[in-house]
């Protein structure tokens, strides 16, 4: 295991390094430009995520696409990834997740467009989307859309399962340390896991959306008022916090050490990493449920999806990395560099609700991660095989949910970031390419005053 833990590590520093923040960000940033800034109508996405469009083509609402996506986005990431990247790239990183959010509402916009754009209708009547399509349709590229189908099947057992449930069996397992045998208390942990999880995936895309849509509001929210009730109890440390956070962004010597030249670098690299593993931004695993959604047209569908990015980042991993900032400024005794049990710590100094309040978070966040991903990697599988072998992907999922319960958490972590990587790559080649396409259609329904026209595709 450490053998094959230090070959992924150096695999998923070289692939990480320079040229794949300088595609990811740059593709952020071109994407807001070509677009012409459709951050600008953010309201307006919200606005529709909450709108029905019954009577369009599509499986479930435009409400249930999002809250699957969110489910598979709003997850360990949010959490456990900022307090990873702060550990190891100092609180700078925040930053720099944050920046990854803003203009990543960009990619996540265009990358709904092109899902509803280029999905078809399978023979069983369901709606079919997503980067392959766009790589196959839209480029002419199938053996792009197959590798990029190959990366997202692996990729969904590590950033969608394994990470998942190796968090819940941890925090679970924490909460009940000295009263039950930790190797059982894992076993118990992952069965349960499973069996919940084979419940609702083995209904498809209907029934997962059905269950995230009832699940997610109340979790964000929940989540959402008690990190708003830590700030407020570390409110003198806010300022300073923000403060801390935008001068270690750009600091040649990070605040947990580093060669100067080499800590801007690497407070980048796990901003971005963190970044894309909280709100999936280029990743192309979003697009694929939200070709299912009931849309007008394929800029209504892409404006409900970059509200996604939004909740995601902007919202839920700012406050996260707000409360773990300013309690390390309240708590000096809390170790930065503890990445394992920093988020425990951070939380865990307030009083009644921190503890509480991160493992409800966890669990639901990991949880739902699961159930999102699950689609993921079925829509994955149906495109490189077909139906028939639906099930038995399906049956080793939840085996995974089991396995992933008691691996080692830094080599979970790591693959995690590796297969996310390699997954995004030929979506943003798709999303480069197809630009003009993009803004063709945006600049038609959107910005030319016709968001409510039904598309005749």
């Amino acid at each position: 295991m450490e053998t094959i833990s230090t070959i992924i590590q150096q695999a998923c520093d070289f692939i990480w390094g320079l040229p794949m923040i300088i595609l990811l960000v740059g593709t952020h940033i071109y994407l807001t430009f070509r677009l012409k800034f459709p951050q600008r109508k953010i309201w307006t996405a919200l606005k529709l995520s909450v709108t029905s469009d019954d009577g369009s083509k599509g499986d479930v609402s435009q409400f249930g696409a999002l809250m699957t996506s969110l489910a598979a986005t709003i997850g360990t990431g949010n959490i456990i990834g900022v307090a990873t990247a702060v550990s190891l790239g100092g609180p700078g990183a925040i930053f720099w997740c944050w920046l990854t959010g803003i203009f990543g509402i960009a990619t996540k916009y265009g990358e709904g467009l092109l899902a509803v754009k280029y999905r078809i209708r399978t023979e069983n009547g369901e709606m079919a989307g997503g980067p392959m399509y766009a790589l196959e349709r839209g480029m002419g590229q199938k053996w792009l859309a197959i590798l990029f189908s190959i990366f997202t099947a692996i990729a969904a057992f590590g950033i969608g399962n394994t990470v998942q449930a190796n968090a819940i069996s941890e925090n679970v397992c924490s909460l009940t340390s000295g009263h039950i045998d930790p190797t059982l208390c894992r076993i118990i942990v992952g069965l349960t896991a499973t069996v919940i999880t084979t419940a609702v995936i083995f209904g498809g895309v209907k029934s997962i959306a059905r269950f995230c849509s009832r699940l997610i509001p109340f979790m964000a929210t929940f989540y959402i008022v008690g990190c708003l009730y830590i700030l407020c109890v570390n409110c003198r440390y806010i300022i300073p916090g923000i403060e801390w956070i935008l001068s270690d962004a750009f600091s040649t010597k990070s605040a947990i050490g580093g060669m100067a030249g080499t800590a801007i670098m690497m407070t980048m690299r796990y901003g971005v990493a963190r970044g894309l593993f909280s709100n999936e931004s280029g990743m192309g695993s979003a697009p694929i449920v939200a070709a299912a959604a009931q849309s007008k047209n394929s800029v209504r569908q892409a404006l409900v999806q970059s509200s996604a990015a939004f909740w995601d980042t902007v919202v839920i991993c700012s406050l996260t990395g707000l409360v773990i900032v300013t309690s390390l400024l309240a708590y000096p005794e809390i170790d930065i560099k503890n990445q394992g049990m920093l988020t425990n710590e951070a939380f865990g100094k307030i009083p009644y609700i921190g503890t509480p309040l991160l493992s409800v978070g966890i669990i639901t966040f990991a949880f739902s991660t699961i159930l999102g991903w699950g689609y993921y990697g079925e829509k994955a599988i149906e495109y490189l095989a077909g139906k028939k072998f639906i099930r038995h992907y399906r049956i080793l999922w939840v085996i995974m949910v089991m396995v992933g319960s008691i691996l080692n958490l830094d080599l979970v972590w790591t693959f995690a970031d590796l297969v996310n990587a390699l997954m995004a790559i030929p979506n943003l080649i798709s999303l480069i390419f197809l630009s003009g396409i993009m803004a063709k259609e945006t600049q038609y329904y959107l910005w030319n005053n016709h968001l409510d026209e039904p598309s005749n595709e």
